[in-house]
């Protein structure tokens, strides 16, 4: 019990420092810094940086075991190359930086000034969107892309296209991209539940995974969800399937249903769909009630 009671008082008498020595203000830088290195990480970790970092900790964990040993040589080398870390990452991490930095600074104004969406009319847009990329991927299909603008502003890569702003439509995007028109070669911008610019360039992606059968439309869609975090639906002009974007990500051969099941997903507030299916069930119990008391007053006329 003596030896239990001394080990407690030991680790109290830790702790008792710990409080007296920090503040709060260091709980939450700690907190703070923890949380940038892990959304760096994850960040890092969707990207071919990934095995770049495993290549650092191995050259850490090398630096300390000689260093434990007394490998000389070895332990002045990696000390070297320790000295110039900074410029090594910068040089290393250059591309995944540049879009970090980029999602930063073609982001539009924080939350407390963010405009509220539109629920219903981005369902709308979503089955006109899900409506036209149905027609055009059947039969004799056209290729088209169509890309959902979401907290990083795509300005840059609007005035490269002919500007348009207008209510979507399964018409309307369906004309664009047909085969004589003038702007079906480039893709569509959709901003807040309208059609900002059509005939757009956008980057191609850098990513080496990507299948070879996959043309420039697939690239380029997977090269602006790399470099922002919008959503692009494409159509193969040679096969028809259905393809969406994001994060970098392909997502192939999606149905009509699944379209529209995605976008939705992505683009929707949960909480917003969950709240809206509440009250049209509290509607629907309602009006079952009603009718109830409709059929139970029309009995007793009838008795």
């Amino acid at each position: 019990m003596d030896v239990i009671r001394e080990v407690i008082n030991l680790i109290w008498g830790v702790l008792y420092s710990f409080r007296q020595t920090l503040s709060v203000w260091d709980f939450v830088d700690i907190i703070i810094v923890t949380f940038l290195i892990y959304r760096i990480l994850s960040y890092m970790h969707k990207t071919s940086a990934s095995s770049v970092i495993k290549g650092i900790i191995v050259a850490m964990l090398l630096a300390w075991g000689a260093t434990a040993f007394e490998m000389n040589v070895l332990s002045f080398v990696l000390r070297q190359v320790m000295q110039m870390g900074v410029v090594v990452l910068v040089v290393l991490f250059q591309p995944e930086l540049r879009k970090l930095f980029e999602r930063v600074g073609t982001s539009r104004v924080g939350f407390l000034f963010r405009k509220r969406v539109d629920t219903g009319n981005l369902e709308n847009v979503i089955s006109n969107v899900a409506d036209a990329v149905d027609i055009m991927s059947k039969d004799q299909p056209t290729g088209a892309i169509i890309v959902f603008e979401r907290k990083v502003g795509l300005n840059d890569y609007a005035v490269t296209g002919t500007r348009i702003d207008a209510q979507v439509s399964s018409e309307l995007l369906q004309n664009v991209f047909y085969h004589n028109s003038p702007m079906h070669d480039g893709a569509v911008l959709l901003r807040e539940g309208r059609l900002l610019a059509a005939a757009c360039m956008l980057p191609l992606s850098n990513n080496i995974n990507l299948s070879r059968d996959l043309g420039m439309r697939h690239r380029a869609a997977a090269g602006i969800s790399e470099r922002s975090d919008a959503v692009a639906v494409v159509v193969s002009e040679q096969t028809g399937s259905i393809s969406v974007a994001v994060d970098g990500m392909l997502k192939r051969n999606l149905t009509r249903e699944t379209l529209e099941m995605l976008l939705k997903n992505e683009l929707l507030h949960a909480d917003n769909i969950i709240k809206k299916e509440k009250k049209l069930k509290k509607q629907e119990k309602r009006e079952e009630k009603k009718q109830e008391k409709n059929n139970s007053a029309n009995k007793e006329k009838v008795k």
